[in-house]
């Protein structure tokens, strides 16, 4: 449910795999997110995007007969994806003994908010909570004295720690290719993110130290890796780690190579002892003139910038328009919906993209494929085991 274990699904989907999600009688809770209170007309996109490409069915796992058709779907699959907390597996009929038995060389994969062990193993979580603000990211995020800096968008811890447990699905079917054998794979929110952070995480061990020494934008340790605004209030970001290297041909692009030999700004160490006086030459500079200018004047000189993108910017960027980063699916209703792309390609080819299914959709057509007859669903259905 949700997005981590999800987005893993519809990654696995993008690249080949056919995914059957199962949902309970009341459907996945994202099929009804609202983020922001955005509503567009169309297909809900918080559930296109982490189920595009999946067939869906929909059965109560309290049910007896619908756990007989968990370990029949089971018996032929290569892997089982699951969200749900460990302590309540066990009674759906999903824990890992239940599945290991109907298939010994499955991989069974779960998404979980803070590990398997631990005091806190039955926690659930969410990545606002979880991946953000207990992996240090939202402090480390946040300037001194200001309100937290909250996650930039909505499951982007989701999405991060779903793309990695489907590398860790991928590389348990690598193995199980190689040896037969299955495995139990498992990432989470909390795990993903101190990935994340690991400069930090680990600095500050190596260190002896709390925290990293924090800088600000008027005085930065290098001026040559920091943001500068523009005369059409647009952000220009610089990340030029060997300043000394780019300096002199920096300062001719931008029209100020008199800062080039000026005493205080001539090397690495003069510019960090008069930061704050470089940074507000540099300032200065960009205000006076607009983001498209300053892209043209950047683009002739060797060191690494870029722009502050808007998220609307970022689909019509060429880049992601020639590397196909986004794809466009079409709806019977005559919708249109961008959806971005597994970011891993193979053989430089984007995989086509498929719609997400309506609920309980491939119900029937699965069972089927699984040698049940009409009369054997009908049956099911009345007594309440598929919905």
């Amino acid at each position: 449910m949700w997005a981590m274990v999800p987005a893993a699904g519809a990654i696995l989907a993008e690249w080949g795999a056919d995914v059957i999600k199962i949902e309970g009688p009341d459907g996945d809770p994202v099929r009804a997110l609202v983020t922001a209170g955005v509503q567009p007309d169309g297909p809900r996109f918080t559930w296109e995007m982490w189920n595009r490409g999946k067939r869906a069915i929909a059965l109560d796992l309290k049910h007896p007969e619908a756990q007989e058709i968990i370990r029949q779907l089971v018996t032929e699959a290569d892997v089982f994806l699951t969200s749900i907390l460990p302590g309540q597996r066990k009674s759906l009929g999903i824990d890992q003994e239940t599945i290991q038995s109907a298939n010994p060389g499955i991989v069974y994969a779960s998404g979980t908010g803070v590990g398997s062990k631990g005091p806190e193993s039955d926690k659930g979580g969410y990545d606002g909570i979880t991946f953000w603000a207990r992996s240090g990211a939202a402090s480390a995020a946040t300037r001194p004295g200001a309100d937290p800096v909250t996650l930039p968008m909505g499951a982007f811890g989701d999405a991060t720690s779903g793309m990695a447990l489907a590398g860790g699905v991928a590389a348990a079917l690598a193995r199980k290719a190689r040896t037969g054998e299955g495995a139990v794979v498992e990432c989470s929110l909390l795990a993903t993110a101190m990935w994340a952070m690991q400069m930090g995480i680990t600095g500050t061990a190596a260190a002896g130290i709390e925290e990293f020494p924090r800088t600000s934008r008027q005085r930065p340790f290098n001026v040559l890796v920091n943001t500068y605004p523009t005369a059409d209030n647009r952000w220009v970001s610089l990340c030029m780690l060997q300043a000394d290297r780019y300096w002199a041909g920096f300062c001719h692009a931008i029209g100020r190579a008199d800062l080039e030999k000026d005493p205080r700004f001539d090397n690495a160490a003069h510019r960090a002892a008069n930061a704050e006086a470089c940074v507000a030459e540099l300032e200065s500079t960009f205000r006076r003139k607009t983001l498209g200018e300053w892209r043209e004047r950047l683009a002739t000189q060797e060191g690494q910038w870029d722009a502050l993108n808007t998220v609307s910017e970022v689909r019509d960027d060429p880049q992601v328009k020639a590397n196909e980063f986004t794809r466009t699916i079409e709806y019977p209703s005559g919708h249109q919906l961008t959806i971005v792309g597994a970011p891993v390609q193979f053989d430089n080819t984007p995989t086509p993209l498929r719609r997400a299914p309506e609920f309980g959709a491939d119900t029937d057509e699965v069972l089927q494929d699984l040698g049940w007859g009409q009369d054997a669903i009908l049956d099911a259905k009345i007594k309440g085991a598929v919905v």
